[in-house]
């Protein structure tokens, strides 16, 4: 089965054609920080401002289960592709460091994964 997983920013769109979608604008926004603004949820210090807060950790917790159920019961259905969107406003931080998170959780299911940021270059 082939997971792709993505970030992408609501101001630029829904995705269309996607599995499922999580929302993560309730998470610790880095664009108010001055000094990390320009910068992705791919680097070290602006993920850990939008996901390692306690609020951050808990849904990374909480999701981890689902996302193994879903593989689990997906692959049992014989499904051949599952497209998981992670949304933020503009798609350039928080929605990235949790699919950067996610995609080493997800490294260890017996998938296909591939992972993608759609908006990450956009203002």
């Amino acid at each position: 089965m082939h997971l792709i997983l993505f970030s992408f920013g609501f101001k630029f769109g829904i995705p269309e054609d996607i599995t499922m979608l999580w929302d993560v604008r309730f998470l610790p926004n880095p664009y108010w920080v001055e000094s990390l603004r320009d910068r992705s949820g791919r680097e070290k210090d602006v993920a850990d401002y939008a996901i390692g807060s306690a609020t951050g950790q808990e849904f990374l917790r909480l999701l981890e289960p689902l996302l193994v159920f879903l593989v689990k019961k997906s692959r049992e259905a014989n499904r051949t592709e599952l497209r998981l969107a992670v949304g933020c406003t503009g798609g350039k931080h928080r929605s990235v460091a949790v699919v950067e998170a996610l995609q080493q959780i997800l490294q260890e299911q017996p998938v296909e994964l591939s992972i993608f940021h759609r908006d990450i270059d956009k203002r």
